[in-house]
């Protein structure tokens, strides 16, 4: 697929607002980047859309513009002009575009203050974003299997959920269910067990689907460090270094052992 003007843009987009996945999508090779870029933008945009404004009601309709862009890639063939749509719809296949609407319905919770209900009410907000994230990146790729995704998914979101708890409690959001060290804890090991199982079925991934996981490729590394060290998620302590950092991506996409 060429890296046409779009496809620089939401490159541009990725690489200003979210460095991380934009460092993983560099080391894929250039065919996949072009499928990831648009896809990663359109995490950008969903994300941060409810942050830009304090009125709930402007917010919902920032993401029901998303939701009705996705419908049109679903249904074909018009769909809106737009630097973030338009490559989408050149990588999504319907039923991809279908799950990414799951995604972006289920950021409403990132518009209001209530806490979460219990453990199923949380499960199934990390698994609808983060892991409906994962599982559309990968299989717009390739062949894979969706339960591996979704658990790798699962516990490359519960990873970026704590590094992101000072900002949300700075937003006065109640990110957790139990934010004691040994509730923090606690979602840690049940995370890692989510890890251990994706990479248990890792050959349900295909090579080509591969380069969507290295995302992920700091996650057992917060996971187990929050294991071992609870009271660095209140801190924002769960940075690498960015010797670390580098290196370990460059690893992860060199063995392509995510």
């Amino acid at each position: 697929m060429e890296f046409d003007d779009d496809i620089k843009a939401c490159a541009a987009l990725v690489h200003r607002a979210d460095p991380d996945r934009f460092m993983a999508a560099m080391a894929a090779p250039v065919e996949a980047r072009a499928v990831l870029f648009p896809i990663y933008a359109l995490n950008v945009e969903v994300a941060r859309a409810p942050w830009v404004t304090q009125e709930s009601m402007i917010a919902e309709m920032r993401l029901q513009w998303w939701r009705d862009a996705l419908q049109e890639i679903a249904e074909r063939p018009n769909v809106r002009r737009h630097e973030v749509v338009t490559p989408l719809s050149r990588v999504l296949s319907p039923h991809l575009a279908a799950q990414l609407d799951e995604y972006v319905a289920v950021r409403r919770w990132d518009i209001y203050r209530d806490p979460f209900e219990d453990e199923v009410h949380f499960d199934a907000y990390i698994n609808h974003s983060a892991g409906t994230l994962m599982a559309v990146s990968a299989q717009a790729l390739g062949a894979a299997d969706e339960e591996v995704l979704r658990n790798f998914g699962y516990a490359m979101g519960v990873a970026n959920w704590f590094r992101a708890i000072p900002d949300l409690e700075a937003r006065g959001r109640i990110p957790l269910l139990d934010g004691t060290q040994d509730g923090v804890r606690v979602l840690a090991q049940k995370a890692l067990d989510r890890l251990a199982r994706a990479r248990s079925t890792r050959t349900e991934v295909s090579s080509q689907a591969r380069p969507a996981l290295y995302a992920g490729w700091q996650t057992e590394w917060v996971l187990r460090t929050t294991l071992a060290r609870p009271e660095r998620v209140a801190a924002g302590a769960l940075a690498q270094g960015e010797l670390r950092r580098r290196f370990s991506l460059m690893k992860t996409a060199a063995t392509g052992r995510w």
